[in-house]
C-alpha cells in the first residue's frame, strides 16, 4: 500500500515542485491551500502591473502540473482549526509537510499580523490536529535561515545559536521550539529543515534571483542591497526537493534538525555577474540595504550529508542559466 503524504501549503513554490516530485515517487499524495499567499488570490487583489499575466500564467501551471499528476488538491484554509482537523482524520497520512507560511521577511516585517495568521497558527492548528495521529510517522516542518540572525562565522550549523532579527526569524525559531515542544510532550515525531536563499521555476515570491533575473529580461538594473558583497547560500528548488524527500527515507533524521541548501555560499555580486553574462546588457545598480535583515552566509550542510546522504548538484551558474531557458521561454510582459 503507498505511503500517504499532506502537504499543507502545497500549491506554493516549494509545495507543488514537492507534491510532484513525490507523486513521481509513488506516494500517495494530498495538498491542502487556500490560495491565498503568493498565489492566485493574492494577485487578484493587487493592482495592474507588467508582470501580473506573467505571473498568473506561472500559477496556472503550477495546478495544471499538479492536475496532470493526478495530485489530490484540497482547498482549504488550514487557519480553521475545525477544517484542517477534518481532513487529517480523514487523510490519516504517514507523513506531514508543513509549508503553509508568509515567505518573505520584508512582508513579515511589514504586516506582522498576517504572518503569525499564516505561519504561527497554521502550524499550531496542524500540530494539535495531528498529534494524536496514530499513522504518522513524521512531521516536517519548514523554518529558515533566518532563525540564526547575523552570522558571527562565515559558516554557520545546526548546533549554532540562534538570534532571529526581526519577525519573521522570531515567528520561525518559535515555531522550531512549538514543534520541539509537541514532541516533548505528545512524543510527536519531527524533523525541522532550515533552506536558504532557494530559487527555481514557478516561483513569484520575490526571492534575489527571481528578481534578478525578471529585471534583465525587462532591461532593468539589477538592483542589490547595500555593496554585492554580502554571501547567501543560493539553493536550487531541485536539490531542496530531493533533500526534503531523502527525510522521509531515513529514520536518522526523526527529531533533528537539518541545514538543507546548496552548503556553500555567493556574493551578490557574484549572482548579477551570472545572470549580467547570460543576458548581456543588463546593468548593477547599488541601493540602500535594509537594517532589518540579518548578514549571512554558509549554511553547514555536513550533517544532512552524513545522515541523509544528501548531495545537492546545482551550484549557482548551472542552477541560474536552467532558470533563465525556463524564464526565456516563458517570460511575457503585460503590454
Amino acid at each position: 500500500m503507498k505511503e500517504k503524504i499532506l502537504i499543507i501549503g502545497g500549491a506554493g513554490f516549494i509545495g507543488h515542485n514537492l507534491s510532484i516530485f513525490l507523486k513521481k515517487k509513488n506516494y500517495d499524495v494530498t495538498i491542502v491551500d487556500n490560495f491565498a499567499i503568493n498565489n492566485l488570490i493574492s494577485l487578484k487583489k493587487k493592482k495592474k502591473f507588467v508582470l501580473k499575466n506573467f505571473y498568473v500564467k506561472l500559477l496556472k501551471e503550477r495546478i495544471s502540473l499538479l492536475k496532470k499528476h493526478k495530485i489530490k488538491i484540497i482547498k482549504e484554509d488550514s487557519r480553521n482549526y475545525h477544517s484542517i482537523s477534518r481532513i487529517i482524520d480523514k487523510t490519516k497520512p504517514n507523513y506531514i509537510y508543513h509549508l503553509a507560511a508568509v515567505a518573505h521577511a520584508n512582508v513579515s516585517n511589514k504586516d506582522p499580523f498576517s504572518t503569525f495568521d499564516h505561519s504561527f497558527r497554521t502550524l499550531e492548528n496542524v500540530l494539535d490536529a495531528s498529534r494524536s495521529l496514530k499513522s504518522l510517522k513524521r512531521l516536517i516542518f519548514l523554518s529558515s535561515s533566518m532563525v540564526y540572525g547575523n552570522f558571527k562565522t562565515n559558516t554557520v550549523n545546526e548546533i549554532t545559536e540562534c538570534n532571529p532579527l526581526g519577525i519573521y526569524g522570531a515567528l520561525k525559531f518559535g515555531a522550531e521550539k512549538l514543534v520541539i515542544g509537541y514532541n516533548q510532550i505528545f512524543k510527536l515525531p519531527y524533523t525541522i529543515v532550515r533552506p536558504s536563499a532557494l530559487y527555481g521555476e514557478r516561483c513569484i515570491s520575490g526571492r534575489v534571483l527571481q528578481l534578478f533575473i525578471e529585471n534583465a529580461l525587462q532591461g532593468k538594473s539589477l538592483k542589490i542591497y547595500g555593496d554585492g558583497k554580502e554571501f547567501l547560500d543560493f539553493t536550487y528548488i531541485d536539490d531542496f526537493i530531493n533533500g526534503l524527500y531523502l527525510i522521509i527515507k531515513t529514520k536518522k533524521s526523526m527529531n533533528h534538525i537539518f541545514n538543507l541548501t546548496y552548503g556553500k555560499s555567493r556574493s551578490l555580486i557574484d549572482a548579477a555577474n551570472i545572470v549580467q553574462k547570460l543576458i548581456p546588457g543588463t546593468k548593477k545598480e547599488f541601493i540602500t540595504r535594509d537594517k532589518n535583515m540579518p548578514y549571512r552566509g554558509t549554511l553547514s550542510i555536513k550533517k544532512a550529508k552524513n545522515k541523509l546522504n544528501y548531495k545537492p548538484k546545482f551550484k549557482i551558474e548551472k542552477g541560474i542559466e536552467k532558470l533563465i531557458s525556463y524564464y526565456k521561454k516563458n517570460f511575457v510582459i503585460n503590454k
